[in-house]
């Protein structure tokens, strides 16, 4: 399970519907909505990479990748897992996974929900994918 207080973390929620990124850091929130075209996973690398460069974030082994598990469609929960994977390796980060059913809209009063009731977990190992 997932410290109580987490203060610098990036939220990677990619599953295919209404992707966005969401950022705290230093006492501040953001959230940036993906646009469809940015699928691509060059694209998609380099938003992310703008959006911490932008907000000035050092990304090291204090802070947390928390990445939504699904449902979602199959490729875009890998691509997320495997991009949250990359960062912890060059970095150190921590990683963490919730599942879409867990919150409602992606802010930051649900993600402190999150965090309270513990539906934040150290387990990435098991995706939901979606059955279309």
């Amino acid at each position: 399970m997932i410290k109580k207080t987490i203060k610098n973390f990036l939220i990677l929620n990619i599953t295919g519907k209404n992707d966005s990124l969401a950022l705290s850091f230093n006492n501040k929130f953001f959230i940036h909505k993906i646009p469809k075209k940015t699928r691509n996973n060059d694209k998609l690398v380099n938003t992310i990479f703008n959006f911490l460069q932008k907000h000035k974030v050092k990304v090291n082994e204090n802070f947390l990748v928390i990445v939504n598990l699904g449902p979602g469609s199959f490729s875009s929960v890998r691509i997320s897992l495997s991009i949250a994977k990359g960062i912890k390796l060059v970095s150190g980060a921590k990683l963490a996974g919730y599942k879409n059913n867990d919150i409602k809209e992606l802010n930051l009063e649900n993600i402190d929900i999150l965090i309270k009731e513990k539906l934040i977990e150290n387990k990435l190992i098991k995706p939901v994918y979606e059955l279309s």
